[in-house]
């Protein structure tokens, strides 16, 4: 299958380590595309859940496959979020074209991309972050229950349903936080004349202007969703953004499948485990 070329991919919480991760279906889909710049915007590995117990090979493929952009030359920027927020202590980091940070502006066709992770906005994560963690659980095990009954509505022929979608759009509260998460990065990016404000956090895929509530101008807002629930990405090229959802169907076929990054040894695995091990008990 030939690579898509894209010149810029925005991917975001990811969670790798947990059960509702999406890591085959991420790793078919990066496999897929030749980026010119890959940005992971947080959330990448989800530092506060992560056992031991459950880290599977696709976990693992997925991260063999991001550090093979790097060895192929492409820059690689992971921006961290707040379920990765331990690797802050690392912020600035660079190895050749990886690069560690919190926050990034890029310059894209002459309009300036404020990109970051957006959990700075969401006020239960700066003040009760026990409380976070705890959603971060609960959200996690609604996740699982969720795959065994799509797993049962598909075996019986029927159409898959997304619990958490749900929800949050039954919740006034949850759609109001989202609007308002939205409307804040808006007006701070305005405020700071960028041309584009790029976010993730909030699980919820999204492109479109929005006027800042000063009316002092407007700003291109993109959010890249999730590989959870959406399982989505932002791509731009050729002077266009646009969010790609992936579908089974497009990926029936993987010519790549054998390729030897996949066929490398997986023992390595256990020296993943053990550092990220040590990242969480160093927070508890």
């Amino acid at each position: 299958m030939a690579k898509r070329e894209v010149d810029i991919v925005v991917i975001s919480d990811v969670h790798l380590g947990t059960y509702g991760c999406h890591a085959k279906e991420l790793l078919k889909y990066l496999k897929s595309i030749k980026p010119k710049i890959l940005i992971l915007n947080g959330d990448i590995i989800d530092i506060w859940q992560f056992s031991k117990s459950y880290w599977p090979e696709a976990h693992m493929k997925v991260v063999r496959r991001i550090l093979k952009f790097v060895t192929d030359g492409i820059p690689v920027y992971y921006l961290t979020g707040n379920h990765d927020e331990m690797l802050r202590k690392f912020t600035d980091f660079n190895m050749g074209t990886f690069q560690l940070l919190d926050k990034l502006v890029l310059n894209i066709d002459g309009k300036k991309a404020w990109i970051f992770h957006g959990d700075v906005f969401d006020v239960t994560m700066q003040h009760s972050k026990w409380l976070a963690k705890l959603g971060a659980v609960g959200y996690d095990t609604l996740i699982l229950i969720n795959s065994f009954v799509n797993w049962f509505l598909t075996a019986i022929g029927r159409q898959k349903m997304s619990f958490s979608q749900k929800v949050k759009a039954s919740f006034k509260e949850a759609v109001k936080f989202i609007n308002q998460f939205e409307q804040t990065a808006a007006d701070l990016a305005v405020d700071k004349q960028y041309g584009y404000v790029i976010c993730g956090h909030i699980h919820h895929a999204e492109i479109r202007e929005i006027a800042s509530t000063q009316n002092t101008g407007s700003v291109l807002y993109l959010n890249s969703g999730d590989w959870v629930e959406s399982l989505s990405s932002l791509e731009y090229h050729n002077g266009k953004w646009e969010v790609f959802k992936y579908k089974p169907d497009d990926f029936n076929t993987d010519a790549d499948e054998d390729d030897k990054t996949d066929a490398e040894d997986l023992n390595a695995m256990l020296d993943v485990k053990n550092l990220l091990e040590r990242f969480k008990h160093e927070h508890d």
